[in-house]
């Protein structure tokens, strides 16, 4: 067949013009492409595609250069493989045209393809490579794609009007499905372009005008993370789900929802092999049936079938789904020769166990393969095994819809059996789990004993479930590190930063978390299980932390005599050293104390950038983190502002401890009476406080100067590792007397004397009060302002004095004050936040298998598969969908 023969090819594909200026495809920004247009530029691409009939192989994004292309081969007459990208085997199928996009643009590549013909009815091509199976595609034919989208268009009753949002990958049949559904009707289709999670993505959806979105349940999940049942969007009218079981309690949320607001929830089923779609529950007999894949859609039936294929007629009987309709598949193809080859089924055996109730309604009850369904990835048990095998593993594959696990023999370390498992099979980490055993259970006949390990599975599920998510938190704060199941939180190198990230992420997997949990593993962490508490304890360091750094900002902005925060963070950060990073001290590697200054001088150095492209100069005393000495001044721009002192002083403080520990004998000093040691650091400490002034005269800069505030880390040191009563008593009394000198004595201004003064209980607390009980509400507030204190501090003055005096004039003093305190706390937390995230991210990337893949892609590293963001990690396309 010549390639200008259209007759074999979908009608939607060859009569985009008909529906002229209608509305085609719309994006982000209100650009919109007309049908008119959308089938000009179809054209175009088509024409140089025109010539005998071959093979385009498309590595598909979501994007209009991809579904012009996708229409292009077909009204060029060509056979289409759809594929993600990257991920094509171009020997395997031999095509003539790959089209990709490459270093930023679009490129046709022409290609020797092959002498082999292909079947005049067939269309498209779609990927359902088994999970570690060789290359497979499901063989679409025109027939198929058009019969289905009617059918799918007809039950969802779309008129031209509608208008569908589309985050799922068209290389996945669902999203095919939604684009080809929509396009047969003359409807318009909003390509957002990203992921759910995206800033801005709900605001999108209600101005796009669309009536419709379709996802998979990790959709849904997304959508909750978002927001979305607090949104407001008046032209929708309904929601889909497929590609695997979205749980009943969540279709039953959505459908009440809906419902409530004039729109439908239709839960469907389908797979690749039925083109996409082949059941489907209406809407308004959803309610009581959530645990349903409903009827046969229009022009297809179901039936249940016995092993011997008898047909099974009595109700809750189980058996195999059966499907038969035009939008069966022609077949599979494995290699260039498939493609010659006409219809090879009249029928699906779904591989799925289903039961039908007394209504006529199906319900999926089951497998007749080993493979778990996991957001519509069909994942076959024998094929991971076989993965295993390859790397000299012996193992047994078992699992669900929610996971699978592997049993193995040896002695390699759970992670790699995780991570082999997580690559072979294009899962996340969290979805995968690995147990070692002595021997694999057997039947008397020798063969493995599948059953055992799905009741070992079951009893393990909740322990491994936890410690994964331990692990991944740990793997995050620690990130690039590979955290093991027998680190610790001391053994890993901690620092206060990272603890109080590491307290709010137990809070949450473990409830109250316990005393001591800093010595605790990983594992022996997971094995506690969570417990809910309507209160909870919390390091009274982590308040301490928190209250001092709302008092910086409130003394920056209002300048009331209450400058005590910045030197209880002084002393924090003694306490700090000594309770996490004494360890490493002792044992001399003290660049292990330098490597948490990455965490504040890569955010220092942009602020630096900052004011160096401001200034048109470089601040050089900052560069160096020199400006706290007096030798520069913000005015003359050699330095930045006087507020980043505490940066500067805070790095030679750790330069400091790192120096004097590198010699040997403060070490066994350190070691064998750690607390006397601490006071003979306090006593030089002192002295050096109290000749500067007498050896330099630098005026008010030295107050920022390490020399004058270094006794108050000393004072925080020596609290850390005060463990007697006498110790803590004796501290106490030197501190207090310390204290009261400096506030009463030697200061002569009302601030002086409040600031050291609030040290009294400040130490009085880390001595005699190491935790607090507090409401659980009250704790999740203190927290997070613990934990964001850094980037607090670093960024608050960017409020008042960038952010809002465009506002002044409008503003009363006392209104401008508060915006400044409450702006300055909350951009702390924002950069917080994004800071966190963007750890989360490289910990999944270097840590993450499948996951890994999806979330690079979201910072655009491959920004062709940002589609799959909509979908999760689950959907990669190398796998057999539903």
């Amino acid at each position: 067949m010549s390639a200008g023969d259209l007759s074999k090819f979908p009608l939607f594909a060859a009569n985009l013009a008909a529906w002229d200026e209608r509305p085609a495809l719309s994006f982000p920004g209100e650009r919109t492409i007309s049908y008119r247009k959308l089938a000009a530029r179809v054209d175009r691409q088509a024409s140089s595609w025109r010539g005998e009939r071959g093979l385009v192989m498309l590595e598909a994004d979501l994007s209009e250069h991809a579904i012009i292309a996708y229409l292009a081969a077909l009204s060029a007459g060509h056979a289409i493989a759809i594929q993600s990208p990257g991920t094509p085997d171009r020997k395997i199928l031999e095509p003539e045209y790959c089209y990709r996009r490459c270093d930023g643009r679009w490129r046709t590549e022409r290609l020797p393809g092959s002498n082999l013909q292909i079947h005049p009815d067939l269309a498209v091509l779609l990927s359902t490579s088994g999970s570690t199976g060789h290359g497979k595609c499901v063989r679409l034919s025109a027939a198929n794609i058009q019969s289905n989208a009617r059918s799918i268009a007809d039950y969802l009753g779309l008129t031209a009007s509608d208008r569908a949002c589309l985050i799922l990958p068209f290389h996945y049949s669902y999203g095919l499905s939604v684009l080809n559904a929509h396009l047969s009707v003359g409807a318009s289709l909003y390509v957002p372009g990203g992921s759910i999670l995206d800033d801005g993505f709900l605001d999108g959806l209600a101005e796009s005008g669309s009536t419709n979105l379709s996802g998979v349940p990790y959709s849904y999940e997304l959508l909750e993370k978002v927001g979305f049942r607090e949104g407001e969007f008046p032209d929708l009218r309904f929601m889909t789900v497929a590609g695997g079981r979205l749980a009943s309690e969540k279709i039953r949320l959505y459908n009440e929802h809906l419902t409530a607001r004039g729109a439908s929830f239709f839960v469907m089923y389908g797979q690749t092999e039925a083109t996409a779609r082949m059941a489907y529950v209406p809407p308004d007999r959803l309610r009581g049936r959530e645990d349903r894949i409903g009827i046969a859609i229009p022009g297809g039936s179901l039936t249940i079938e016995s092993d011997e294929g008898q047909l099974i007629a009595g109700t809750d009987t189980p058996g195999e789904l059966v499907y038969r309709g035009p939008n069966v598949m022609m077949g599979y193809a494995s290699s260039r020769a498939d493609l010659a080859r006409g219809c090879d089924l009249s029928e699906l055996r779904t591989g799925d166990l289903a039961t039908r109730d007394v209504d006529g309604y199906f319900r999926i009850v089951g497998r007749t393969k080993r493979i778990s369904k996991i957001a519509g990835l069909r994942i076959g048990h024998d094929g991971l095994e076989a993965a295993l095998e390859r790397h000299g593993i012996a193992a047994a594959v078992v699992g669900d819809d929610t996971s699978v696990h592997a049993f193995y023999v040896g002695e390699r370390d759970r992670d790699d059996i995780r991570s082999i498992l997580a690559t072979a099979s294009r899962l996340t980490v969290l979805q995968v789990k690995a147990s070692r055993v002595n021997a694999l259970p057997r039947l008397a006949s020798g063969k493995i004993d599948y059953q055992a390990l799905r009741n070992a599975m079951k009893k393990d599920t909740g322990t491994v479930a936890e410690e994964d998510g331990i692990a991944a938190l740990f793997n995050q704060i620690f990130c690039p590190k590979k955290v093991r199941s027998d680190d610790s939180f001391l053994s890993l190198g901690g620092d206060s930063l990272r603890f109080v990230q590491l307290s709010i992420g137990l809070e949450k997997l473990l409830g109250e978390i316990p005393e001591a949990w800093e010595k605790m593993s990983v594992a022996e962490l997971a094995a506690l299980g969570k417990r809910e508490t309507k209160s909870r304890r919390i390091g009274t360091d982590l308040l301490i932390r928190a209250l001092a750094i709302l008092l910086v900002v409130l003394h920056h902005e209002i300048l009331w005599p209450i400058p005590g925060g910045s030197a209880a963070m002084v002393i924090l950060a003694g306490f700090g050293v000594a309770r996490f990073q004494r360890g490493a001290l002792l044992s001399g590697a003290v660049l292990r104390l330098l490597r948490p200054l990455t965490q504040i001088l890569i955010p220092y150095y942009l602020i630096v950038v900052g004011y160096t492209l401001a200034w048109g100069e470089i601040p050089w005393a900052s560069v160096f983190l020199l400006g706290n000495l007096g030798l520069a001044d913000p005015e003359r721009h050699s330095m930045v502002p006087y507020l980043y002192w505490f940066i500067e002083a805070y790095c030679q403080m750790l330069v400091v401890f790192a120096a004097l520990f590198a010699v040997p004998s403060v070490r066994r000093a350190a070691a064998s009476k750690p607390f006397m040691l601490g006071m003979a650091f306090l006593a030089a400490a002192l002295v050096a406080r109290l000749a500067l002034p007498l050896l330099v005269d630098m005026g008010n800069r030295q107050i920022f100067t390490l020399p004058w505030i270094f006794h108050l880390a000393v004072i925080g040191w020596c609290a850390a590792v005060a463990e007697t009563r006498l110790e803590r008593g004796v501290l106490m009394l030197a501190g207090t007397a310390i204290f009261l000198f400096f506030g009463l004595y030697e200061g002569v201004w009302i601030g002086t004397k409040i600031k050291y003064l609030l040290q009294i209980p400040v130490l009085a607390a880390l001595l005699f009060l190491p935790q607090i009980r507090m409401p659980q509400w009250i704790a999740k507030l203190i927290l997070p302002i613990s934990a964001a204190g850094f980037h607090i501090y670093i960024l608050h003055r960017f409020v008042p004095e960038l952010l809002l005096p465009p506002l002044q004039p409008l503003m009363s003093p006392a209104a401008y004050s508060l915006c400044s305190i409450v702006g300055g706390i909350a951009l702390g937390m924002a950069a917080w936040l994004a800071q966190r995230y963007l750890m989360k991210l490289w910990a999944q990337t270097r840590h993450g298998g499948g996951l890994v893949d999806w979330q690079n892609r979201l910072v655009g590293r491959v920004p062709s598969i940002r589609p799959l963001l909509a979908i999760g990690p689950q959907e990669e396309n190398q796998v057999q969908r539903q």
